[in-house]
């Protein structure tokens, strides 16, 4: 027999911990920091605190709790855990947690998959109040969430067969995952070997080497070797001369490696960009980001930038004959980056400046050598980006899968018992 019913009549919501109340004051538990709460193996339970820290302003819970974060995006990317394994069987963590304790007539692991409902993400997430980027599921759509519920026999047959289905998908992602990053590791090795030797370097069994030493086999010498300019883009802040149209401004935000983002780009007014002449950017020339995290990050005008200027970025000129290409991918790659994070200057964030960019050691092939290696680079970049947009669709639609099916599994779209065996990640290959 099944029965709809409000989460609230099955499980308590934020509820007391009374054997918190009981433990010592210096008696250890379990802390959960936001950034340890992830479902499976990722759910990280090894850091500890005493009672006295953690008295007041934080969640407290018990093993087999359900914990359900509250804020955005943790909430909508299904990070809800059931925890076991607590140190003395209590934990404290985030005010950012809300806490489901199953009744008697609720499994706890029943109640996990509810939480992983399509519905309960998607209408959680329509319930969601505060500011953008600082919104919270609040407790009241917990209390009032319908929850098909079946008897507890049928729950239990539910659980085992998601639990069976789910781990065949999570399976299925890992191993695209472990892919995925081969695929990248294979790709850093062939750019280096291009990069630093002009070839393709393999080892007695074939396999590309992914840690090049530097330097290359080609002659070393500086940036500057190689540039007719090195200079920094507009200084000053020009938000009163921002307009809707007029000369592009290229910001940190637009520069990925490789290539310029140009969503999102800002103008400038033509009697500022006409005050800043010297800072306009040309087809070809190299801009860098100058600082943060994404520091020594480089892509190459292109020719609808031309006559563009940037905003406190670096700007390299190549001399002519010099492949912009070539050098902006080795600034890109693991060489250029370890570089720039050993030598950047600034405590709280990494900076770089024209006479750091200038004096940058890279490879110096021949012109022509320079650009066969950058079409090569380019070529081996495109066939990777191909085949990882692969993987990362062949995920997105596993994970839609396991979704979708824990969602009909828990509201009864289908008897269980007739659907074990199928192939849960048909049509997700690839």
């Amino acid at each position: 027999m099944t029965t709809t019913v409000r989460l609230r009549h099955i499980a308590q919501v934020n509820p007391g911990t009374p054997a918190f109340d009981r433990l010592n004051s210096d008696g250890e538990l379990t802390f959960l920091p936001m950034e340890a709460v992830w479902p499976d193996h990722r759910l990280n339970i090894s850091q500890r605190r005493v009672k006295t820290a953690v008295t007041t302003g934080y969640t407290r819970f018990q093993d087999r709790d359900v914990l359900v974060p509250k804020i955005t995006p943790t909430f909508e990317a299904g990070r809800a855990v059931l925890i076991e394994g607590l140190l003395g069987g209590l934990g404290a963590g985030t005010t950012e947690l809300h806490v489901l304790r199953a009744g008697a007539d609720v499994d706890p692991r029943f109640l996990l998959y509810v939480v992983n409902t399509h519905s309960f993400l998607k209408l959680g997430q329509a319930e969601m109040y505060g500011v953008a980027g600082q919104q919270r599921v609040p407790d009241d759509f917990l209390r009032n969430f319908p929850v098909h519920l079946p008897s507890m026999q049928e729950q239990q047959r539910i659980v085992t067969f998601l639990d069976d289905q789910t781990a065949k998908i999570d399976r299925y992602v890992e191993l695209h995952r472990a892919l995925r990053k081969k695929l990248h590791e294979k790709q850093q090795g062939v750019t280096e070997a291009l990069l630093l030797h002009g070839r393709i370097i393999t080892d007695v069994a074939g396999s590309t080497q992914t840690h090049l030493p530097f330097p290359s086999s080609f002659p070393v010498g500086r940036l500057k070797n190689v540039a007719a300019r090195i200079d920094v883009g507009i200084a000053e802040a020009a938000t009163h001369a921002y307009s809707p149209t007029g000369t592009p401004l290229v910001r940190a935000m637009n520069i990925r490696p490789n290539r310029l983002d140009l969503n999102d780009l800002l103008h400038i007014e033509p009697w500022f960009a006409n005050r800043n002449r010297s800072k306009y950017v040309q087809a070809g020339d190299i801009l860098t980001v100058r600082t943060g995290q994404a520091a020594g990050v480089s892509a190459v005008v292109p020719q609808e930038m031309h006559h563009s200027q940037t905003f406190t970025q670096l700007i390299t000129t190549p001399q002519h004959g010099v492949s912009a290409e070539y050098f902006c991918q080795f600034l890109n790659s693991r060489v250029g980056r370890e570089y720039f994070e050993l030598v950047s200057w600034g405590s709280a964030q990494p900076n770089i400046s024209v006479p750091l960019l200038a004096n940058t050691p890279v490879p110096l092939p021949a012109p022509g050598m320079q650009k066969l290696i950058a079409s090569q680079v380019k070529a081996n970049m495109e066939s990777v980006s191909s085949l990882d947009n692969k993987i990362s669709r062949a995920c997105i639609l596993a994970a839609e899968r396991r979704q979708a099916l824990i969602t009909a599994a828990v509201t009864g779209q289908f008897d269980v018992s007739t659907a074990s065996g199928r192939n849960v990640t048909d049509g997700v290959s690839v």
